[in-house]
């Protein structure tokens, strides 16, 4: 009885889930370097694990800031997050080779940022960041200000801002909607108590092709018995996005890979979704999908 329902059990992959459009360039820009010889990335290509392992077999190795300082006459990737302009004065000191990865929606908003906080210095205005405090996008983003933006998580931090000086607000492109509208009216809120009259400039740089899959993903997961959630332990994007799966449906699973997978959460499961986060490669989610129609 057992087998038969096993085997009556319905496995699908959220065609939307898996690696977004940076991630993919990134990915094989990489690859085709690889071919040729040693390539070394500036922190993790991904924030997936096993396939960061993957890229390793093939001769990437990756290296943090100080590490990279050390080397000279190499190559060395740029991944899609973006790096701010002090490492490329390192790679142009040591003779690197920079392959250059960077997302083409995170360089146009470095550039944005960067103009922005040209135009601060002239106004004495203040260049705000929405986004997560040391991840590497944002780190890059605070580069192109000379490290001088403010960086808030939430709406909660506002106070962090001088309302009486003008304000250029931009979000790191993998932040909410919601999130960026709450920001805006905290400060609208802040301003208005001050009667402040100085500039406010809202940017809009969330990557569509990212928070579009929040209203998506919610669909799949509510759609399916159960809910697996593949990504890897150091994905922002991806706790975020399990959250979206586990609000939508309470019996939604998140794993690494296929060893991390348990029977008794599909006992009474007959139609099964598999997604993942943004640095989740489609290989991995076959590959979970395939050890549960096994089961």
């Amino acid at each position: 009885m057992e087998n038969m329902m096993h085997r009556s059990r319905i496995v699908e992959i959220d065609s939307g889930s898996g690696f977004c459009y940076g991630v993919v360039r990134a990915i094989r820009m990489a690859e085709n370097e690889l071919e040729k010889g040693v390539l070394y990335s500036l922190g993790d290509i991904v924030h997936n694990e096993q396939e960061v392992a993957r890229l390793n077999r093939y001769g990437m190795c990756t290296v943090n800031r100080e590490e990279l300082e050390q080397l000279h006459g190499v190559k060395a990737l740029i991944r899609a997050h973006g790096e701010p302009p002090v490492v490329y004065r390192i790679a142009e000191e040591n003779g690197l080779t920079i392959v250059d990865a960077t997302c083409p929606v995170v360089l146009n908003l470095q550039k944005k940022v960067h103009q922005a906080y040209i135009r601060s210095q002239q106004d004495g205005g203040q260049v705000v960041i929405y986004g997560k405090p040391g991840h590497a996008e944002v780190n890059g983003l605070v580069g192109q200000t000379g490290d001088t933006a403010v960086v808030i998580a939430s709406d909660e931090e506002t106070d962090k801002i001088d309302a009486l000086r003008p304000i250029y607000l931009f979000a790191q492109t993998t932040m909410t909607i919601a999130g960026l509208q709450r920001i805006r009216e905290a400060i609208e809120k802040t301003r208005a108590a001050h009667h402040s009259t100085a500039p406010f400039e809202v940017n809009d740089t969330i990557c569509r092709q990212v928070s579009n899959r929040e209203t998506s993903l919610a669909r799949f997961a509510r759609l399916h018995d159960a809910v697996v959630f593949v990504c890897g332990s150091k994905s922002s994007n991806g706790k975020a996005l399990y959250e979206v799966c586990r609000r939508a449906n309470p019996d939604s699973f998140m794993i690494a890979g296929a060893a991390d997978l348990r029977e008794e959460w599909f006992r009474h499961a007959k139609l099964i979704g598999i997604c993942g986060a943004t640095s989740t490669p489609r290989w991995l989610m076959e590959e979970v999908a395939e050890k549960i129609r096994q089961s």
